[in-house]
């Protein structure tokens, strides 16, 4: 046949290529509902639950999600591999898309129960913590992790870790492109002093071409996931798309290349107000979802007006989807202003 008028089918991009990373009291299904009014094609990640509060705990209050969160992922935290597995049975039942264990977060908490960061220094164990939880259940199972911790100072110990766990099974590695100092730095500081080392995230995907490679880890926007999707196969944000949540609006159009993405903020508020409305009249409080939402009108005019309304009067009792949408009002009032003082 003529190569010339060939037709090359493109690869379907990966599952993978954009996802929101698991932060703890941030990423609920409040938060991610929201999310899911800005981006259709973004993977959302739970916030990491622990296998002792669903084998001890409220099941329901820990998986529950609303149906327009799909794709989404359920993070776990543990390390013994019957406890894992029983969990992820649990995900599936109640329709997870995926399940990601926690081998990232390096908080005194999460090392006094074994598992997190300090998982990495046990390859092993997490290589039999994935094959458990890959017998008992047909979902992808994934690890999010660090680049190393502590005293583990060389690329081939990072290649050492990915390739034992992978010979449990697991395909799908998001790597924070950062160590952990698993003493002497908070969370928060391991978040942001530990340097960023993004080519060996590179250099791991070339190591594994084989493994699905996501990275995560200090990208702000955009136009840095694009970049990084030069050598990786997918990215992950936390703080920037929980910060500044209107990226989110982007992704589908210049990650994914869908041409009907129009969403305005207008049209997500709208949304929302069904959502209150219907989450009000089950005894909820408004504060707990409009908390997730008071970066939607970062850098606009009057964005400082809808997130001072929403902090300092949604937390009040009776607060309803009248004072998200009066918040709308103070935004609408001085565009229009500004608008007006223009012309």
């Amino acid at each position: 046949m003529n190569s010339s008028t060939d037709t090359v089918t493109p690869h379907p991009p990966s599952p993978w290529r954009f996802c929101t990373a698991p932060c703890m009291d941030w990423t609920d299904r409040h938060c991610r509902f929201f999310w899911r009014q800005l981006t259709q094609r973004a993977r959302l990640y739970s916030e990491m639950v622990t296998t002792g509060a669903l084998l001890h705990g409220d099941i329901d209050r820990h998986l529950y999600f609303n149906a327009e969160e799909h794709p989404i992922a359920l993070q776990l935290g543990g390390s013994v591999p019957n406890d894992l597995a029983a969990c992820a049975r649990l995900a599936e039942d109640y329709g997870y898309d995926e399940v990601n264990l926690n081998c990232g977060c390096p908080s005194d908490r999460v090392q006094n129960g074994r598992f997190g960061a300090c998982l990495m220094a046990e390859p092993e164990l997490v290589r039999d913590c994935i094959a458990a939880m890959r017998d008992a259940v047909s979902l992808p199972v994934t690890v999010k992790q660090r680049i190393g911790i502590d005293h583990q100072e060389s690329f081939s110990e990072l290649v050492d870790f990915v390739g034992t766990v992978a010979d449990g099974g697991c395909e799908v590695f998001i790597v924070h492109a950062r160590k952990a100092w698993l003493e002497g730095l908070s969370p928060k500081e391991n978040r942001e002093i530990p340097p960023l080392n993004y080519p060996w995230v590179y250099q791991l995907k070339e190591k594994f071409p084989n493994l699905t490679i996501v990275i995560n880890g200090g990208i702000a926007d955009i136009t840095e996931c694009e970049q990084h999707l030069e050598r990786v196969d997918g990215v992950m944000l936390g703080r920037a798309a929980y910060q500044t949540p209107w990226l989110l609006s982007d992704v589908d159009r210049r990650l994914f290349g869908d041409s009907n993405c129009g969403a305005d903020r207008a049209a997500v508020i709208a949304a929302l107000v069904a959502y209150i409305d219907s989450y009000l009249a089950d005894g909820g409080r408004l504060n707990h979802i409009t908390r997730h939402i008071l970066g939607l009108f970062h850098q606009q005019p009057g964005g400082r007006l809808f997130r001072r309304k929403l902090s300092e009067e949604a937390h009040q009792l009776g607060a309803g989807s009248d004072t998200l949408l009066a918040a709308l009002d103070e935004v609408t009032r001085r565009t229009e202003k500004q608008s007006s003082a223009v012309f």
